[in-house]
């Protein structure tokens, strides 16, 4: 076990450079990356469970990353495609251009060994500060800064909706007959808000079957979206054999908010991924976003990886990023306020009705002035006084949220 060292009070140096809380993607990727770029620097990755990564699967197109990035990370990478499709009640489209996805059991294989003991999972955080960890046992462990990692917290200065999803690998009984990701299916029934099916094919009779929903809470009933992966299954025709395993979750859709505020809000705590905003604001995806970083942190010199300089460093980032995608939020707005909820899906085939070059700068957060312009040029897929109404909307105070809705991020 390790013992608690002493307070910097104390006048002795911490026991670590860095302390990340949580081994999740933003925090495994930075622990890794550092342990490839700055072997020098003392670093220690706590995670709560039983392996780092937990049990999820990251996707990414591949435009997202720069050749660079795509080259670090590919040891991490289980499953490549050449294209994808998408399919929606008048449209159906096959799209040329990478995808990608990393498994969490790969996450873990590739990065758990390279950390060695730089990595404790099974520890249990009880609290932590800039510069401190203590342990649910009662160790307190002291660095020159810690990194919160550790998935979304609760803002009042954001107003979200979300996108809640449960999927289910599964061993079918005979080949699915799919060649690519269908990384949306919303001929399905929407059921109170954008639905649609994501499916992976990991191999000719594997298959991850997602049951996403963008909704207005992120409450979500998992028994209802297991029936509707079973009732899927069946229309196509698959008899599943197994149920390998099972993920879930409740992404971020930031619709409008006081970025500055949130900020100070965190008061002096360094963070990672969601907790830090770093995501994609409409699709949620957060992969693309937690390589920079980790390549960012890792080319910091020493003296600004302490806790205030390194704050200040990851918020700039955040602000960087909170400022390019505010079209993003103009068009989750759009989504979320204009029309009826199960017409949320036309905003999207509309979408996919663009060209392919603006589809993928879309994904990978780089839209043109010229891309902008052609996204909102046109008859709108909801009525026009809606539409206008929601893109006036730019205050969290000015969007209604359901009763019950909290905002985290």
């Amino acid at each position: 076990m390790v013992k608690a060292a002493p307070s910097p009070a104390s006048g002795r140096e911490p026991r670590y450079d860095l302390i990340l809380a949580g081994g999740g993607l933003a925090n495994g990727l930075l622990a890794w990356r550092l342990r490839q770029r700055r072997p020098e620097l003392r670093i220690l990755l706590l995670e709560a469970g039983e392996q780092v990564g937990g049990n999820h699967t990251w996707s990414f197109h591949e435009s997202d990353l720069a050749p660079a990035e795509h080259a670090w990370i590919a040891p991490l990478v289980s499953h490549r495609w050449p294209r994808y499709d998408v399919v929606f009640p008048a449209l159906k489209r096959t799209l040329d251009g990478g995808y990608a996805s990393i498994a969490s059991h790969d996450f873990a294989r590739v990065i758990e060994p390279a950390l060695g003991p730089a990595l404790r999972t099974g520890a249990r955080i009880a609290a932590l500060s800039p510069t401190s960890v203590r342990l649910a046992g009662g160790d307190v462990l002291h660095a020159h800064a810690v990194i919160d990692g550790r998935g979304p917290c609760p803002s009042t200065r954001l107003s979200l909706g979300y996108q809640t999803f449960l999927g289910q690998e599964l061993r079918l009984a005979a080949p699915h007959g799919l060649h690519a990701p269908v990384i949306m299916d919303a001929s399905v029934e929407q059921q109170g808000g954008y639905r649609f099916v994501y499916l992976l094919p990991f191999g000719p009779d594997r298959v991850l079957v997602e049951d996403t929903h963008y909704v207005d809470s992120a409450a979500w009933e998992p028994e209802r979206l297991r029936a509707n992966i079973a009732a899927y299954a069946a229309l196509r025709g698959w008899q599943v054999e197994e149920v390998l395993r099972e993920e879930h979750g409740s992404l971020p859709i930031v619709l409008a908010g006081d970025i500055d505020g949130y900020w100070a809000d965190l008061a002096g705590q360094p963070c990672a991924g969601l907790r830090a905003g770093l995501f994609h604001a409409t699709t949620g995806y957060s992969l693309p976003h937690a390589v920079r970083l980790a390549d960012r942190i890792a080319q910091l010199p020493a003296p600004d990886l302490r806790a205030p300089a390194l704050f200040a460093a990851i918020r700039d980032e955040a602000r960087r990023e909170w400022h390019g995608q505010r079209f993003f939020r103009l068009l989750n707005r759009m989504l979320f306020l204009a029309g009826r909820p199960e017409h949320r899906w036309r905003v999207m085939q509309r979408f996919y009705h663009l060209p392919a070059p603006l589809i993928a700068r879309f994904y990978a957060g780089r839209l043109r002035l010229r891309d902008k312009a052609r996204l909102l040029s046109g008859k709108p897929p909801v009525p026009v006084g809606q539409a206008f109404s929601a893109a006036c909307k730019i205050h969290p105070e000015q969007i209604r949220k359901p009763a019950g809705a909290q905002a985290s991020i």
